[in-house]
């Protein structure tokens, strides 16, 4: 846990394929420390990987493992971190692997809470004591709240009032976690767990718990897109695209959007955790990010890391070098992917595009350099 003590400075890895040496040795290169590796898209043993089948999990695919281990140990070999996020569990199946339907089902049943316990039982007693991890993110973005009636960005006494309704229930998000930390502290005691707040990791979504988790080695993490409307993949589709600074939609109404507007959506955890008696230290921002190509991206990418580094949270932008996706590879600035970046994903190939030093990845950049304490 005494990793997690000062401030750590990763990026995000979603790649279709495992990622090589060379990999891990080019963002350990920016002066990263961390990555917090998603294996949903790498091709799986049997329906799902290493889970099997999200319909039923009945054990760890020993390929699928073998796979994870392979790709741990040249994170390790490169002097990062890991953090292990998958984006599935046993009846909450990813989806982009999904048919693009979201999977409720865990959020209904019980049953399935189970299942996912025997997962992480499982996965703990496997990767225990491995050097390259640095904690277990219990399941990335998790919604238990998207199919209720408790609408997105709420204000806080409704979300208070729609969990004192569902405690207890299937769509209790602390309570699935404190089942899943049970299972896994039967197998490792020590490696820390990373949990996501509700209604996708929205960083307004740990304002309904009542409670931190009972177990003292659990770190607490948000994501931040917002203003969605903003800085996601649909914004470029427009004739003329919202922009930032600027007004956006948000929980229903236009508001304006600037650095004092992202400061004040960013204090909503932080006062959270103060009112927990949390340190700051034990507060992630997971993932961040926004479209390279919008004019206001890199000015975005500074307002937030400015919050960030001014209350000094851990963070991990979205995404280095992504295979399957070039909306935030910051690397590859503001022009359109050249047609063999496609051609490479049809085919099954690694990524063919070469990556620099660009002013869209400049706010990342220099706040690795400078933790790294190079110029």
């Amino acid at each position: 846990m005494t990793f997690w003590d000062t401030p750590r400075h990763g990026g995000n890895s979603f790649n279709r394929l495992p990622p090589d040496q060379a990999y891990f040795d080019a963002l350990r290169g920016y002066g990263a420390t961390w990555v917090r590796l998603s294996y949903d898209k790498w091709q799986p043993a049997q329906r799902d990987f290493l889970l099997g089948n999200a319909d039923r999990y009945q054990g760890l695919p020993a390929a699928d493992l073998a796979t994870l281990r392979a790709a741990l140990d040249r994170a390790h070999q490169a002097g990062l971190k890991v953090v292990i996020a998958p984006l599935s569990l046993p009846g909450m199946r990813w989806s982009q692997n999904n048919k693009g339907q979201f999977d409720d089902r865990l959020w209904q049943d019980k049953a399935y809470w189970l299942q996912a316990a025997g997962f992480w039982k499982d996965l703990a007693r496997e990767l225990k004591g491995h050097p390259a991890v640095a904690a277990y993110n219990l399941v990335n973005e998790p919604a238990p709240e998207k199919m209720s009636d408790l609408a997105e960005h709420a204000d806080a006494e409704s979300m208070r009032r729609w969990y004192a309704r569902e405690q207890g229930g299937a769509r209790d998000l602390p309570g699935l976690y404190r089942q899943l930390i049970t299972a896994i502290r039967q197998e490792d005691p020590a490696t820390p767990i990373m949990v996501d707040a509700g209604w996708f990791a929205a960083a307004d979504a740990f304002g309904y718990w009542p409670a931190p988790l009972p177990d003292p080695r659990v770190l607490y993490s948000i994501h931040m897109y917002e203003p969605y409307f903003v800085t996601s993949a649909p914004n470029m589709t427009r004739k003329q695209p919202l922009a930032y600074p600027g007004a956006a939609p948000f929980a229903g109404h236009p508001q304006q959007w600037d650095s004092e507007r992202v400061k004040r959506y960013l204090q909503q955890p932080i006062a959270w955790a103060q009112a927990m008696k949390l340190p700051h230290s034990r507060l992630v921002v997971g993932e961040f990010g926004c479209m390279r190509r919008l004019a206001g991206c890199p000015r975005y990418l500074e307002d937030v890391l400015g919050v960030l580094d001014g209350a000094r949270l851990h963070w991990a932008f979205y995404s280095f070098r992504e295979d399957s996706w070039d909306g935030m590879d910051y690397e590859l600035g503001a022009a359109k992917v050249p047609w063999r970046y496609w051609q490479a994903i049809e085919e099954g190939a690694p990524d063919p595009l070469p990556r620099k030093a660009t002013p869209q990845f400049e706010p990342i950049a220099k706040r690795l350099r400078q933790a790294e304490g190079a110029p």
